[in-house]
């Protein structure tokens, strides 16, 4: 007896696809962010494992340690590594309308998901910085 492939009608859009690191016992939350217009967002922080996001409204700033910021519109997908790396911007870049993101972050097993960066290491990693606009 033959099998045939079943049928749908659902359209699947590639957005992003990375291979990232996975420790056995991480696990997954999945959250949604809302920014108020003009908001800076969390301060520089990391995450102890990968996350992965997609804008749904608006415009956020994005800013990862050793790479410049850049803006993200709504419909774009961006990721994180993680682990050391520092989070400078996740900034809503509209002063006059709310963006809103949703992400997937992977925690590290017995570790905070966000850990925030201090004044003394970020200035003892300043150089790691890519230049700024």
């Amino acid at each position: 007896m033959t099998h045939a492939e079943p049928r749908t009608n659902s359209v699947l859009t590639m957005l992003a696809s990375q291979t990232p690191s996975i420790p056995d016992g991480a696990h997954v939350m999945t959250a949604t962010i809302e920014l108020p217009p003009g908001d800076a967002g969390t301060p520089p922080h990391r995450h102890s494992g990968p996350v992965f996001g997609y804008l749904l409204e608006g415009e956020m700033i994005f800013e990862l340690e050793g790479e410049p910021e850049r803006v993200i519109k709504a419909g774009e997908a961006f990721w994180e590594p993680g682990g050391d790396v520092i989070h400078y911007q996740a900034a809503n870049n509209l002063a006059g309308a709310w963006s809103r993101f949703v992400v997937v972050m992977i925690c590290a097993p017995g570790q905070e998901m966000l850990t925030f960066v201090g004044a003394d290491e970020l200035a003892e990693r300043a150089g790691r910085r890519a230049p700024r606009n």
